[in-house]
């Protein structure tokens, strides 16, 4: 395979490391708004970050285990493209609250730290998922997009990643032949 997703699937530990290292730079990217350029997350941007989180620590879990068992190969690409569509899911929705014209996005909730000690976990999610009016509002752009836009094509192209990295295409192969 001489073609770039050969070079990604020939050097698949550094691969890894390398998605992962772009999953933290997405949360040092954020970390860096928020402190410097006063973007307070809102519960959508949280969880996002969370997601993104999980989907790096995937990428590290995928990279860890030398050689290319073939149980490890397809956990290795379950873990990373599920971890990266649940942050796509977030940041798709997010991406939709803000596209609401004023009169339809929901009102402005509680904080999540609030939510967290008055509900149960499952009426949190539900809440956060619902978004909120500070979910609605765009604080930044980049080339058109917000900033939930660009996590959602950073995580369909992690997710990608994930799929062609660590998808088990010759063991499959082998196993086809014999």
């Amino acid at each position: 395979m001489n073609t770039p997703v050969g070079t990604l699937r020939r050097n698949r530990r550094k691969s890894n490391l390398l998605a992962a290292a772009a999953c933290f730079g997405m949360i040092g990217f954020a970390l860096y708004t928020q402190r410097f350029d006063a973007l307070d997350p809102c519960p959508l941007c949280i969880f996002q970050r969370v997601a993104i989180m999980a989907t790096g620590f995937a990428f590290l879990i995928a990279a860890a285990v030398p050689g290319r068992p073939i149980a490890w190969a397809w956990f290795s690409t379950l873990l990373t493209t599920l971890a990266a569509s649940a942050a796509a899911g977030v940041a798709g929705r997010h991406v939709y609250i803000q596209s609401l014209p004023p009169g339809k996005v929901p009102t402005c909730g509680a904080t999540l730290d609030y939510m967290r000690e008055v509900f149960p976990l499952t009426e949190v999610l539900k809440k956060v998922l619902t978004g909120s009016g500070e979910c609605a509002k765009v604080d930044w752009t980049f080339l058109g997009l917000s900033m939930p836009g660009w996590v959602l094509v950073c995580a369909v192209l992690l997710g990608l990643a994930g799929l062609l990295i660590n998808w088990p295409l010759r063991e499959v192969r082998g196993a086809w032949k014999g």
